[in-house]
């Protein structure tokens, strides 16, 4: 199975400033995520930088590194110039590991890269893990996927998904059964979609939800689901999150 992990890495951040520079017991938190993602089974880890700062840490500890423009709209836009710099071809495979993610599984990462080759008919791949809480279940900051039969994604919501009937009318005391599923960001692509993804006109559910994959199901594409029991946590957004981070390390 040969795979490439792309890292993006965007200098600004409005709650954490220089955040992929972020001291983590010594090193940088996107050579962090970088050395994570080489335990994987991955043949290329690549960060795709969108400045010569992060570029420049990154070679300092022997990361490979691409420089791409600063101006992209979104992740997907600079993994899309990324691809192109790096010459990867329409069916190689790509997985997408957010710069914030320093304590990433790797078998997570090889389980989403498998699934584009177990499914062909699919342009995408992703994860999700069964919601513990209804905290969980009703917050629009967690993300829900419903899947078909064949682990096809039907649709991501921020909504409460799937909701019985009479929900409403009862409220919520309890989960539904069986546990509905978190989506978990992490995807994978196949080279060439992901080159023409920035190009695709943008989904009406897209803008309502704020959610960019919906813009692939609404094109018709397919999006299959790995679902994992283990609960990868969460990434490193707020000062705090990285504190909790170093103290791993520590």
């Amino acid at each position: 199975m040969q795979y490439t992990v792309l890292i993006p890495a965007r200098l600004a951040s409005t709650r954490l400033p220089d955040k992929p520079l972020a001291d983590i017991a010594g090193l940088p938190m996107v050579v962090r995520v970088a050395q994570r993602a080489r335990l994987s089974s991955a043949s290329r880890v690549v960060v795709a930088a969108d400045s010569e700062r992060i570029a420049e840490a990154c070679r300092a500890h022997g990361v490979e590194v691409v420089l791409t423009r600063a101006d992209h709209p979104s992740g997907s836009d600079r993994l899309a110039e990324a691809c192109t710099k790096l010459g990867l071809q329409g069916d190689d495979a790509v997985v997408n590991v957010q710069g914030d993610e320093p304590l990433i599984d790797p078998a997570l990462i090889d389980a989403v890269a498998r699934l584009l080759h177990e499914r062909p008919q699919a342009s995408m791949s992703t994860a999700a893990h069964p919601i513990a809480s209804i905290e969980e279940f009703t917050s629009p900051n967690v993300v829900k996927v419903v899947l078909q039969a064949d682990g096809i994604a039907m649709y991501f919501s921020r909504a409460p998904l799937p909701w019985w009937r009479d929900g409403f009318a009862q409220g919520i005391t309890a989960l539904p059964e069986p546990r509905p599923l978190r989506h978990i960001g992490i995807y994978g692509y196949r080279a060439g979609f992901l080159r023409q993804f920035p190009a695709l006109p943008q989904a009406p559910v897209e803008s309502c939800e704020a959610l960019e994959q919906l813009r692939a199901l609404w094109h018709g594409h397919r999006i299959a689901v790995h679902v994992t029991e283990a609960d990868p946590g969460a990434g490193v957004d707020t000062p705090e999150d990285l504190e909790r981070v170093r103290r791993h390390f520590a």
